[in-house]
């Protein structure tokens, strides 16, 4: 394995692309667990079926369309939530329909043979390119910058958003920073795991950080951890045995959480 990753750039990409995700992982998915935002988030990273959809039938690399549709979709999340009666799970629900009606109807205009998306839905790290690095390292350093630079009100923030409001804060645009900055996390994250299994990665890794963690940073570095942990072993799992590597890295983290939920629940007893 070490040869290989000595010898061979896409398991260089590989690797870089585990520490990147590992650092996405950590922040995102803490937030994501804090705010109960799970559902809406699936409808976002659904969405982007239409732009990867829209980038085959066009000719330019699916990513890029990916982003644009998740982008849009993480501004209409909390507008119509907030100006409309349609309820976040209604919402959740079209968002998630239309992107993925939308990705089927653009591949089957895409002229010849209909595009492979097994790596797009289920992800593949071994087939990360450096474009795809490129894109993790240019989001990861923006969700770094954003995060950091205002750590102490977005901390107050998730965990109480009318205290927050109550401080001055207009909360609303928080709201619109954060979306946006899980739509283009999500599409950092495609090619590793897939739109299928994406926000498993994002939230299986804080779940269990939350069993233990005692502080929002605690939560945030061990969700680095281990999202770094689970993807290096659903990477040899892929190289070794030749399959998708997001299934591998799914199965692992689940497996993980299981054991650290009968560990905690045989420390209570005791």
């Amino acid at each position: 394995m070490i040869n290989a990753i000595a010898s061979y750039q896409f398991m260089q990409n590989a690797l870089w692309g585990a520490v990147l995700a590992s650092i996405l992982t950590g922040i995102i998915g803490a937030i994501i667990v804090e705010k109960k935002w799970l559902m809406l988030s699936s409808g976002i990273a659904h969405s982007s079926f239409g732009g990867i959809g829209l980038g085959y039938m066009l000719g330019f690399e699916p990513i890029y369309g990916a982003f644009l549709f998740t982008t849009v979709a993480a501004m209409l999340v909390p507008t119509i939530d907030r100006k409309s009666d349609t309820g976040s799970e209604n919402l959740t629900a079209m968002l998630w329909s239309f992107g993925m009606a939308l990705g089927i109807l653009f591949i089957a205009f895409t002229p010849g043979y209909p595009p492979d998306m097994n790596s797009y839905l289920f992800g593949n790290i071994l087939t990360i390119s450096k474009a795809n690095l490129n894109v993790m390292i240019l989001v990861t350093t923006l969700v770094l910058g954003v995060l950091l630079s205002f750590y102490n009100i977005w901390k107050a923030y998730l965990f109480d958003g009318e205290f927050t409001f109550i401080m001055g804060i207009k909360t609303l645009w928080m709201d619109y920073v954060l979306y946006f900055l899980i739509a283009i996390s999500i599409v950092a994250l495609i090619k590793l795991v897939g739109i299928i299994l994406i926000m498993a990665l994002l939230t299986i890794p804080p779940s269990i950080s939350r069993f233990y963690a005692r502080s929002f940073s605690r939560l945030i570095l061990s969700s680095m951890g281990l999202g770094l942990l689970f993807s290096l072993m659903g990477l040899v799992v892929s190289y070794y045995y030749s399959i998708p590597s997001g299934a591998s890295i799914i199965l692992i983290s689940v497996l993980a959480y299981g054991l650290a939920l009968v560990a905690k629940k045989i420390i209570a007893r005791r």
